[in-house]
């Protein structure tokens, strides 16, 4: 019997999913386990298995086109089963099994509502890069009308609300239109882009985008449906430097540019010697292949050149006006409703750091070892939450969650705004794995590389402007959190010590609390177990 198989849904925040690549063709035979497609959600690029058995008969999705959750996918059955019901009475057939007699139902039906895509082109549209994402806006492209592309070229820079990220092809071709320009804001599934092959007449389909009636999906004539088939199978290929070819999934490829690996060096463990997400992540890379471009994003944006400034005569009146950025309004909306809706109190404390920075001082004399005050703050915050689990709280109409797991968020302050990369688990991470994790996020935001996942989930966040002299401040909190930790800069100054003055250091720290979940005694507990972890480093080691 016949198994209609629906788009999954992969995230938690998951509404709609992009057919990535097909890695089974309409009449290869399905074991259970075998993957089936890799499936672009809101967060990333995933594999998605079958957990039947049996042939592939039919494909509702092709590769590139976006449906929402539990639309159909696939049918798995007997070869030679009729599955015309299961898929509505061949209202909506495989581009492997379109017939004549059907296709200019098909094309009637599509012309109806929205211009008729022609063969070959593909219409891009603005992705959604985060699970808060309304709109985007174009910062740059990459690529300009006539460019030939490749799968896996960037074509453009998408500003999104949390961060600047780029944005990749799925498809091959040629760039035949740009729908938004940069500077440019749109909803998403605004027409981004249209590619497809060379002189290719796109004039239809440019006036539909104007009007709003273009269809993002294309019902192929049956003479170009069998091509179609035959790349459906085909994983994502890149040249080597030696002529040959490296199958890879789009998530390891993504992966290994990333972290600057040579996928001619990974050994696949996939379908017919793929590469997949697991061989790029468990890679070791020798000596001699350590990865020398790390360091090409961050020069490459030190390298961008400063606007020219006006001239401006000394006595005369001036202003500029500078268009409002996604993330600069997003913070701006999320500061708003975390400010009037949850009920803010501040708890401030003094706290000695004559010890911590004795015992920073030790543990950064080990080799290969570098540990910085910001990094105690981190790891004392995670234990002291773990001790006080009403702090590690979110409040909601119908309940208060408690979160077992502890992921400390640390603020950091980028060219756009704000951004609060997260630290996964990180009462069970040590304080240099802490350093090294910040250090890394740090970069990745500055460079606009950070990703959406690496920004979800915090239960608890830190912001630290000691290192720009501020002794004292408060901070709003990052919602859904009950709390956020405010931390000053260490000064040299006198205090008193058993009953005599004398020079001592102390950093100030502020608490601000959610009211409706953290009571001000625990707040204030909270603070003293955090106080007695950071003058006393040596507790956080035990």
């Amino acid at each position: 019997m016949a198994e209609v198989i629906t788009m999954p849904r992969l995230s938690d925040t998951m509404t709609e999913g992009v057919v990535a690549a097909w890695l089974k063709k309409v009449g290869d035979k399905i074991s259970e386990g075998d993957i089936l497609a890799e499936i672009e959600t809101d967060k990333a690029t995933m594999e998605f298995e079958s957990f039947y058995e049996g042939t592939l008969l039919y494909i509702g999705l092709q590769e590139g086109e976006a449906a929402p959750v539990d639309s159909l996918l696939a049918i798995i059955g007997n070869e030679g089963e009729d599955i015309s019901a299961l898929i509505g009475g061949g209202a909506a057939p495989a581009a492997e099994k379109v017939a004549e007699v059907e296709a200019p139902k098909a094309e009637e039906k599509t012309t109806t509502a929205a211009p008729a895509i022609p063969a070959g082109v593909k219409v891009i549209t603005m992705p959604r890069l985060s699970d808060t994402m309304t709109e985007g806006t174009v910062a740059s492209w990459i690529k300009k009308v006539g460019d030939k592309i490749e799968e896996g070229d960037i074509l453009a820079e998408i500003e999104t609300d949390k961060a600047t990220m780029e944005f990749e092809a799925f498809e091959s071709g040629t760039l035949l239109y740009i729908g938004i320009q940069e500077g440019e804001s749109a909803p998403i599934d605004s027409v981004l882009a249209i590619l497809g092959p060379a002189g290719t007449d796109v004039t239809a389909l440019v006036e539909g985008a104007k009007n709003g009636g273009v269809a993002t999906t294309a019902t192929e004539t049956p003479v170009e449906a069998p091509k179609a088939a035959e790349s459906v199978a085909a994983p994502v290929a890149t040249e080597t430097a030696t002529g040959g070819r490296v199958f890879v999934s789009p998530l390891a490829k993504k992966i290994a540019e990333e972290k600057g690996i040579n996928l001619t060096q990974v050994k696949g463990s996939g379908e017919n010697g793929r590469i997949i997400k697991r061989d790029v992540e468990n890679f070791v890379p020798t000596a001699a292949q350590a990865p020398a471009q790390t360091a090409a994003p961050v020069a490459q944006a030190t390298a961008t050149v400063a606007a020219v400034q006006p001239f401006i005569p000394a006595g005369e009146v001036s202003s500029e006006e500078v268009k409002n950025s996604q993330m600069r309004k997003t913070i701006a909306r999320r500061l708003a409703e975390s400010k009037f809706t949850a009920p803010h109190y501040y708890l401030t404390i003094e706290i000695d750091m004559d010890n911590a920075m004795a015992s920073r001082k030790l543990i950064n004399e080990l080799p290969d070892t570098k540990v910085s005050f910001n990094d105690m703050v981190v790891k004392a915050c995670a234990m002291a939450l773990r001790k006080h689990p009403q702090v590690n709280t979110q409040w909601t109409d119908n309940a208060t969650i408690y979160n077992h797991h502890i992921n400390v968020g640390v603020a950091v302050a980028v060219e756009d705004g704000l951004v609060v990369p997260v630290l996964p688990f990180t009462d069970q991470m040590s304080l240099t794995h802490i350093g090294a994790k910040v250090k890394e996020l740090a970069g990745k935001a500055k460079t606009k590389k950070l990703t959406p996942a690496e920004m979800d989930g915090s239960t608890f966040t830190v912001s630290n402007l000691g290192m720009f002299g501020i002794q004292s401040f408060t901070s709003i909190i990052n919602q859904p959190n009950s709390a956020i930790l405010s931390v000053g800069a260490i000064v040299e100054k006198p205090v008193v010590k058993n009953g005599q003055i004398v020079v001592g250091n102390t950093m100030t720290v502020t608490l601000a609390c959610d009211h409706r979940t953290v009571d001000g005694a625990t707040g204030a507990q909270f603070l003293q177990t955090l106080k007695s972890y950071i003058e006393n480093p040596v507790t956080m080691l035990a």
